[in-house]
């Protein structure tokens, strides 16, 4: 059976969540997609005229027809603007979907919590099919739920540090405590074991960019990710063997001649 999950009303087989920022130029970024297998592409609205058909736009190098645009709200740093960003998503046709982003402080970009969830419950009101990216609070992330969100997106690391997860206990008691809505760890991968522990926690899936965009060769990045996360969701599923203190032989010694 294929290993699938669902958002609201859409159902995904890739596990892995790529952007489009930051990379060499727009071709690469159509290589790393490809090689990634991703289904599901954010894109940064605040950095993209939608309203501008006259020039090349890095729009044109994602093929709609395998890959669903998941508008970003990236550098809203306050509520409205986040409000007013998903709005204008949905004005021009791209989506009512978005990943929402309330930034509340400059220099680290962690998330302004309060502000997350009053856009959020605006636009859960709107009929906006909210994935908010927050902070690894377990009060907050119910708080998310309860305000309307399809999917709650902590941070592994802050955003484009490639510090890979910091906080497992936290991240341990989201999945735990969290089952009503998928789970997507966002921001703070920097390599492939670190994409695999996040789907060895259980998360329903990883969002990443930097990770691949800023790597030496970004496509083989991209598809050294594709495989970490399906091996993560895979030793997930497995269920891995207890820790023990001590040796315990591979080898039963039952039945051995001495």
């Amino acid at each position: 059976m294929p290993d699938t999950f669902r958002i609201a009303d859409r159902e995904f087989s890739s596990r892995l969540f790529v952007g489009t920022g930051k990379y060499r130029s727009n071709q690469e970024m159509k290589l790393c997609h490809e090689a990634s297998g991703a289904e599901v592409v954010t894109v940064a609205l605040r950095r993209v005229n939608l309203n501008d058909k006259s020039g090349e736009s890095l729009m044109d190098y994602i093929d709609r027809s395998k890959i669903f645009i998941l508008p970003n709200t990236a550098a809203c740093y306050t509520a409205d603007e986040a409000i007013r960003t998903a709005r204008l998503a949905r004005e021009v046709g791209l989506s009512h979907w978005v990943k929402l982003e309330v930034i509340g402080d400059e220099k680290t970009l962690f998330p302004d919590n309060e502000g997350l969830l009053e856009a959020t419950r605006v636009l859960a009101k709107e009929g906006f099919v909210v994935l908010a990216y927050t902070t690894d609070d377990l009060i907050n992330a119910r708080k998310l739920v309860d305000a309307g969100a399809a999917a709650v997106m902590p941070l592994g690391a802050p955003i484009g540090s490639g510090l890979g997860i910091q906080n497992l206990t936290n991240l341990r008691i989201l999945r735990e405590m969290i089952t009503s809505v998928p789970l997507i760890v966002d921001a703070g991968v920097g390599t492939a074991s670190d994409a695999a522990v996040a789907m060895e926690l259980g998360y329903d899936a990883v969002l990443m960019n930097t990770a691949i965009a800023a790597a030496e060769d970004a496509p083989k990045m991209a598809e050294a990710m594709k495989y970490s996360v399906k091996a993560g969701r895979l030793a997930y599923q497995a269920g891995r063997m207890p820790k023990r203190l001590y040796a315990s032989a591979s080898s039963p010694l039952t039945g051995v001649v001495r």
